[in-house]
């Protein structure tokens, strides 16, 4: 890749303040008005992405967050914690929807489907679960991974999940009978997340070493194997035509397609990232969180809330 950081680049960023401790997730909502984060100090909390503001602490989870991801149409949040728990959250209130009863160990990632009628978990007992948005209800419980499910993602229709795990496993599930389609294998350590591409045909992988893999959804097959990733998936905000992202976090750049555009200082290194069109969210272990707008390489503002 090619550094590229202009000469009169500033030190463009909001910086959000309340989190006691280590920021372990981040999530803009889908309309851009709202960022979700989750902590290690047991709490959701709603930011402003315009301006910064504070909307609400949602308090409620006995230990760490892990993943909090907003609904597709903003209304509802999901968050999975160390306490074996799922979450969901009106984001007009501070008022739990539901509390999902069923894992034996941390959950470690969740998501909405597409079509807002189902919750999927993965968690460290090994198990990826799915549940009724309204009801609560479990649905499926798809067991076949042998270890902690580090990432679960649904397709876009909203028939499929994709997890990945510790055990270096990709799966795809079938949501309406709980099978697996495909166990997709050879990657060469643990995987760290997971997706789908836009159009639903591919999904990708990404490990622990960072290297992203590309596979075909239907038949299971190995599409693509690229290195020198760190963040891809994780930070992924899908182009038009669903082949890349417009922007990403590698290691201690931020990127943009082919090149770095801003390094990151120690103190600007991210936890977790998340990427809405021209603006990235990176949480970090003091608690805070940073969001900057990008124009073709170079911020939108410059102010600190």
């Amino acid at each position: 890749m090619k550094s590229e950081t202009p000469a009169d680049w500033g030190a463009a960023l909001q910086v959000l303040e309340g989190h006691s401790s280590w920021v372990t997730s981040v999530a803009f909502s889908p309309n851009g008005k709202l960022v979700v984060s989750g902590s290690t100090d047991k709490t959701v909390r709603l930011w402003d992405a315009v301006t910064g503001a504070a909307q609400q602490t949602l308090e409620g989870h006995s230990d760490w967050i892990n993943s909090v991801v907003f609904s597709p149409n903003s209304k509802l949040v999901v968050s999975g914690s160390d306490d074996k728990t799922v979450r969901l959250w009106d984001t007009a209130g501070d008022i739990v929807q539901q509390t999902l009863k069923g894992h034996s160990s941390s959950v470690g990632s969740v998501a909405f489907s597409p079509n807002i009628k189902l919750v999927v978990s993965g968690s460290g007992d090994n198990t990826v679960r799915l549940w009724d948005v309204v009801t609560g209800a479990a649905q499926q419980t798809l067991e076949g991974h042998s270890d902690w499910i580090s990432s679960v993602a649904f397709s876009p229709d909203s028939k499929l999940v994709v997890s990945g795990s510790d055990d270096k496993t990709v799966r795809l599930w079938d949501t309406v009978t709980g099978a697996v389609l495909h166990t997709l294998s050879g990657h060469l350590g643990c995987i760290s997340s997971v997706a789908f591409l836009s159009d639903g045909k591919l999904v990708v992988s990404e490990l622990d070493d960072n290297t992203v893999w590309v596979w075909d959804a239907a038949t299971g097959a190995a599409q693509e194997t690229v290195k020198g990733y760190s963040n891809w998936v994780s930070s992924v905000v899908f182009s038009s035509n669903g082949k890349s992202p417009d922007l990403f976090v590698s290691n201690e750049w931020i990127a943009e397609g082919e090149t770095y555009i801003l390094w990151l200082p120690p103190a600007y290194r991210s936890t977790c990232v998340a990427v809405w069109d021209r603006i990235v969210a990176l949480g970090h272990r003091s608690g805070n969180i940073s969001l900057l707008e990008f124009n073709n390489g170079q911020s939108l503002y410059d102010s600190e809330g």
